[in-house]
């Protein structure tokens, strides 16, 4: 079918390195990034605190306090209160999750905050949400180099942007977001080092590695997409007459051990245990015993029982569906492309050599989950750092319809400028959806209508929809003291620590159903409730789809205990 139209209409790139300096780029740039930390200033205060974070704040405590340990850092930071009833780092059963982000974490907040929980996660919040704006940033470069235009890179990042479910969680989900956003900059390193292979760069990107293994032990993967970019560059390169060959090997062995060294020096877990200990990390990470249970097309399976099509599922009824075509046609058109030139040619052109690695990055770790059955669990959050490749073919898909409208005639770019139109369209539709679901983002279903979708898939699996729940009742009842129980205590706990202290000095946590208020954000029970829990007075619904309930009882009993004796969530 490629026949049908000219090569150059998908033809890639010609060249990898990024254009000349263009009229207007910088003010774009400009714009388009100050516009996006401002935005984020003005939206972060309005996000919940997710089930994980008690828990990845400890986890960085833990390590702060073995590093006190061990630097002379004097007798009162060892014997500061917060240290005291902090575990040990060879008790804590979560401290082979990579620590570097929540470290940095508690010390800029240790500065900067009054030390109230509420003021901590507002500033935690801020800091995820500013490595997720580097990743965007990292994001627009790849697309600039890649297609060699900052307008395309333009184009990708704001796609990013505009996903309502990873904008909504660039601002709490300390882990996976994260490492998006520090494997993209990873990758964005890799391009560079093979644009232009210096020891400078090969270093450089080492360091790249270094900190994304430091957020997930995962990120040692990206080794194997360095040595693949160098192997292709030593094998498919084509040198100018009389320029000696770059040292590709020497230059990989370089980025490697300093990718090594760095992971070692920002993760003290690995100065504390012994080798055969470490060995089991990985192993440990991969098939991380979760204990609960997803919600999947209607069944409650554990993580032993997800079919092969958990994920690619999850990312069906969660991308906006006109990126999902946009990188399948992008797609498509590369491998007609390659076809058409042979493999060996189209691999000689640098640009060439990238689609592969893009490729690699976005279908690889897919097909590795559902070949080795690797614990995934809450839709497909521990894959989102392949979602910039994903919108980097995408944006590559959408190039290619616009030269295809411009150079077919007839029928065909009829067909072409009405693909571009409706898609047009239904990202715009997209962005106003993100803007009606704001703050919850994180229960954005592409195409599913609501109703749907709360029967079939999980919603607030984070429990951020808890603050709004308990704002409310703090500002409908001038009670003294008031009393609530959810089915899982964390989510309460959790969401109380990110609102105002008075409110939060107000509730009591009650360990029976029996409380007066009951709130619920249907997980583990999509179902209704029974009136039994009493009137509901509070509800969220967002597209279609019940978030949250809030039920009132007539009376409140007694006995009760309040919120702070509840422990941290297990980590997930």
């Amino acid at each position: 079918m490629f026949r049908l139209f000219p090569r150059s209409v998908f033809a890639l790139p010609p060249a990898l390195p990024p254009p000349a300096e263009a009229p207007g780029r910088r003010l774009a740039e400009r714009l388009f990034f100050g516009l996006l930390l401002l935005l984020g200033a003005l939206l972060v205060d309005d996000y919940g605190v997710s089930w994980d974070e008690t828990n990845n704040h400890l986890n960085g405590l833990v390590n702060l306090k073995y590093l006190a340990q061990l630097l002379p850092v004097g007798d009162a930071l060892r014997q500061h209160p917060t240290f005291a009833t902090t575990p040990d780092i060879r008790d804590f059963p979560d401290a082979h999750h990579g620590p570097l982000f929540e470290m940095a974490t508690v010390v800029i907040s240790y500065v900067l905050t009054d030390h109230d929980s509420r003021s901590y996660f507002l500033v935690r919040h801020s800091l995820v949400f500013g490595v997720f704006v580097g990743g965007v940033w990292a994001l627009y470069q790849l697309g600039r180099r890649w297609l060699a235009d900052w307008r395309w890179g333009l184009l990708t990042a704001a796609l990013l942007v505009a996903s309502p479910r990873f904008f909504a969680e660039a601002f709490y989900n300390g882990k996976d977001i994260v490492y998006l956003g520090c494997f993209t900059l990873a990758m964005h390193t890799l391009l560079r080092l093979l644009a232009r292979p210096t020891w400078g760069r090969a270093i450089t990107h080492g360091l790249a590695v270094a900190v994304a293994v430091d957020i997930r032990v995962q990120g040692l993967q990206l080794l194997l997409f360095t040595a693949l970019g160098l192997g292709l560059a030593a094998g498919f390169g084509v040198q100018e007459p009389g320029a000696a060959r770059p040292p590709y090997g020497r230059l990989g062995l370089g980025a490697t051990v300093t990718a090594l060294a760095g992971v070692v020096a920002g993760w003290p877990y690995l100065w504390a245990h012994s080798l055969p200990e470490l060995l089991a990390v990985s192993s440990h990470a991969v098939r991380y015993p979760w204990p609960f249970t997803n919600f999947y097309l209607g069944r409650f399976l554990t993580v032993q029982q997800l079919p092969w099509h958990y994920v690619p599922v999850w990312m069906l009824v969660t991308i906006p569906v006109p990126y999902l075509l946009a990188a399948v046609g992008g797609g498509l058109s590369a491998v007609g492309t390659g076809f058409r030139r042979g493999g060996r040619a189209a691999l000689t052109a640098p640009a060439g050599r990238v689609a592969v690695l893009l490729a690699a990055w976005l279908l690889a770790p897919v097909l590795v989950v559902i070949g080795t059955h690797a614990v995934v669990y809450e839709g497909w959050r521990h894959l989102y750092f392949i979602y910039p490749a994903l919108l980097l073919w995408a944006t590559y898909g959408v190039r290619a319809l616009l030269r295809q409208s411009r150079q077919l005639q007839g029928r065909g770019r009829l067909v072409a400028r009405l693909a571009l139109g409706l898609a047009l369209l239904e990202t715009g539709h997209t962005v106003v959806r993100q803007v009606q679901l704001h703050p919850h983002g994180n229960v954005y279903f592409s195409f599913l209508p609501g109703r749907i979708a709360e029967q079939l898939f999980e919603r607030d699996y984070w429990g951020l929809s808890f603050r709004q729940g308990l704002e409310w009742i703090t500002a409908h009842d001038t009670a003294a003291t008031l009393t609530v129980n959810t089915f899982w205590h964390y989510p309460l706990y959790n969401n109380s620590l990110i609102i105002k202290p008075a409110d939060r000095r107000r509730l009591q946590y009650v360990h029976t159903p029996a409380a007066r208020y009951y709130l619920t954000h249907y997980r583990w029970h999509p179902q209704s409730y029974r009136d039994s829990l009493g009137t509901e007075v509070y509800t969220i619904r967002k597209d279609g789809l019940t978030v949250l309930s809030v039920f009132k009882r007539a009376e409140t009993p007694a006995g009760v205990v309040g919120p702070d004796s509840a422990t941290v969530s297990p980590a997930r």
